[in-house]
């Protein structure tokens, strides 16, 4: 008789263990606590172009040995991020350069979902080119060109030394893409450089 109750509990057990439908908790993320945004100006004598930066971030020099001057990264240690910003002076055009900048950002349309493209025109500070937002898993999700067509161009990378994904990095690329576009809503070039 126990052995019968024993048995009918655990199946009693067993059938309402089974009613419920079990859902699997998403993978979560370490939250992020980002800055205020606050800029201050970048305007090195040495330099032909000035622009506005985020005061939680640091100018330093390209390390890389095929650095060429003028090229320095806008680091955010604490987020492993960095804005790689290369620099070019114009001789003849900037078509060549131009077709470089767009070459490079369409080299990570393999891991990207999209590229989108959006025109930068300002004509009171001389500063057109193009933006590219790469959507995915690209290793630099936002770059940039900026010239005035005649002596001076720039190119700009955000950078995290971290593998790409976009749901975790999401969040952290959203904060410092609007830190990128204030840059280049504030370049400036610089006569006589």
């Amino acid at each position: 008789m126990i052995t019968r109750y024993l048995v009918s509990i655990y199946v009693i057990i067993l059938v309402a263990g089974c009613s419920n439908n079990y859902t699997p908790k998403p993978y979560g993320y370490y939250r992020i606590d980002f800055p205020a945004k606050e800029y201050k100006l970048f305007d090195s004598i040495a330099f032909p172009y000035s622009f506005e930066y985020p005061v939680y971030g640091k100018i330093v020099s390209d390390p890389d040995k095929n650095a060429e001057p003028y090229w320095v990264n806008v680091e955010f240690a604490k987020y492993n991020c960095k804005i790689h910003l290369s620099y070019k002076p114009v001789t003849k055009d900037a078509s060549g350069f131009i077709e470089d900048a767009h070459t490079l950002a369409y080299k990570h349309a393999v891991k990207a979902d999209a590229i989108d493209e959006k025109l930068v025109m300002d004509d009171n500070r001389k500063v057109y080119g193009l933006i590219y937002d790469i959507q995915g898993n690209a290793a630099s999700s936002f770059q940039f060109y900026a010239t005035d067509s005649t002596k001076n161009f720039i190119r700009g990378s955000l950078y995290f030394a971290a593998q790409p994904n976009k749901d975790s990095l999401a969040t952290a690329i959203k904060f410092f893409q609007k830190d990128v576009l204030h840059l280049i809503e504030t370049l400036k070039w610089k006569s006589g450089k």
